[in-house]
């Protein structure tokens, strides 16, 4: 089969190959930004009045400095970890799990504790 381009001498065919890719990345670009702002940060979501009870024992309990926010869904697989929903606020207890490994945080949920990856967690 004969390509659309193949009568061109290379260095356009290139240009034209060059251009296709660019206008491919500023639509991606586009799309990025257009899903970014239709996308709430979890930061924005009302708290559920039981979230908010929740909330305020546990600041009450380990201090406001300690609250985070868990950025997306987490579902525990190993034991003692945590299934958490995007949005949930967690207090930390150690910023390691039993092994020392500070890649999983054990955390209060406000009633059942356990760990959660450090890396779905951020400053509330």
């Amino acid at each position: 089969p004969q390509l659309p381009h193949g009568h061109m001498p290379l260095p356009s065919f290139w240009k034209v190959v060059e251009d296709a890719l660019q206008q491919s990345g500023a639509q991606l670009r586009a799309f990025c930004q257009a899903f970014e702002t239709v996308t709430p940060s979890p930061g924005t979501q009302p708290l559920t009045p039981a979230e908010e009870r929740k909330v305020l024992s546990l600041v009450s309990k380990h201090g406001p400095d300690k609250l985070y926010q868990v950025t997306s869904n987490t579902s525990g697989s190993k034991d003692l970890d945590l299934t958490l929903l995007r949005g949930q606020i967690v207090a930390l207890l150690q910023s390691m799990d039993t092994k020392g490994n500070t890649s999983r945080w054990l955390v209060d949920a406000g009633g059942p504790r356990g760990f959660v990856p450090a890396a779905k967690l951020r400053p509330y």
